[in-house]
């Protein structure tokens, strides 16, 4: 019998595990890959984290090779370019190492990490929940959600947003682009119906991870094709794809990036980053967000099983900490992400801009938070 068992193990789920496992608490998780593995996200993180991984995680990423990044690069689809200083700052690390990292870490704290697992189901019992996979039945007290944008776990507890279709695929490749593009930078080139981002993570190795509407690969029907008529109409991408020594053969692909709103708990199960609530890329940065939905999270549980507050105490708590933390980031994310891959309002908003650097700066600070933990 464990306390809490955590589906899913990306960001969210590793750093709600470590925390859980610090306070005491017998913590099992769930992955149905085998670390470490690549994921299909843009790996920038903003510097807003770094109290939380330094004090709650014991984790310090400039330990594991992280890239500090201060400057910023917009390009609307025919080229035209803003720059602005990143006050804050982020860093760039792989999802390959930063998850390899973690779950190496929630395995010292104790977590019992069952990787290549698949939960098929999850039923409620009397005093505790049964969790089914492909390894075995487990026990549990309380059930945390954290398996990401889209999964089987949705349909099976039947999630209206399971079922709203999304018209946006998200390709990711890493590359070597020495001498083409700063290691302080991170670029936002816009293309039709899309947008790409790219920064350094670690040794001499670029993210490159786009978004793009589905109606370009119907049209295009192969990536290589995509990527040629499609985002090389952008000279600074053109440049990029022409002068780039692309490391994967093939890029990382995912269909159905959806950004419907999400319930933060279904059926009994509490749920953490993108399963909350997928996070736009344009609100920042995702990660950042997961980690601190997580820290959110897992003060709620605390509650419970320290301080003996009641379940849905708890919860209402971090249902109103959730939507006062995020509630603006999101908004603000989900009304640029309308403009972004729009050839003509591109052009207008980076012109705009370029006018009110005061406004372009305040935009940017909506997008990112502020240090917490």
């Amino acid at each position: 019998m464990y306390d809490v068992a955590i589906i899913g193990g990306g960001l969210s789920g590793l750093s709600t595990a470590i925390q859980l496992s610090k306070a005491g608490l017998e913590v099992i998780l769930f992955e149905k890959k085998q670390y470490p593995f690549h994921r299909v996200c843009g790996e920038y993180i903003s510097m807003e984290t770094i109290p939380f991984l330094n004090k709650h995680l014991d984790f310090d990423p400039f330990d594991h090779g992280a890239i500090f990044i201060n400057h910023l690069q917009v390009s609307s689809p025919k080229g035209k370019i803003i720059e602005l200083p990143l006050d804050l700052g982020g860093f760039g690390l792989s999802r390959y190492r930063l998850d390899d990292e973690l779950q190496y870490l929630a395995q010292r704290n104790g977590v019992a990490i069952k990787e290549r697992t698949n939960v098929l189901s999850v039923a409620k019992q009397e005093k505790a929940y049964e969790i089914t996979s492909n390894r075995g039945v487990f026990k549990t007290k309380m059930v945390i959600g954290a398996f990401g944008k889209r999964s089987n776990m949705d349909r099976s507890l039947q999630r209206a947003s399971f079922y709203k279709r999304s018209p946006y695929i998200g390709v990711k490749h890493h590359l070597r682009i020495s001498n083409l593009m700063p290691e302080n930078h991170i670029a936002l080139h816009n293309f039709k119906d899309g947008y790409c981002g790219i920064s350094r993570v670690e040794g001499d190795i670029y993210c490159l991870c786009y978004l793009s509407h589905r109606k370009n690969i119907k049209r295009h029907k192969k990536i290589p094709s995509l990527e040629q008529s499609v985002l090389q109409k952008n000279p600074l991408l053109d440049y990029i794809f022409k002068k780039g020594d692309f490391i994967w053969e093939k890029p990382l692909v995912i269909n159905e990036v959806s950004f419907a709103k999400k319930s933060l708990r279904e059926d009994g199960i509490w749920m953490c980053g993108d399963t909350a609530g997928m996070i736009a890329p344009l609100c920042g940065n995702g990660m950042a967000m997961a980690f601190h939905s997580s820290y959110l999270l897992s003060q709620a549980i605390i509650d419970i099983f320290k301080n003996n507050t009641p379940t849905n105490a708890a919860f209402l708590k971090y249902q109103k900490e959730w939507r006062a933390t995020f509630g603006l980031r999101l908004a603000t994310g989900r009304t640029i992400q309308r403009l972004f891959g729009h050839p003509v309002l591109t052009e207008v908003f980076i012109n705009s801009l370029k006018v009110l650097p005061f406004a372009a700066n305040n935009l940017v600070k909506l997008t990112h938070g502020k240090s917490w933990g």
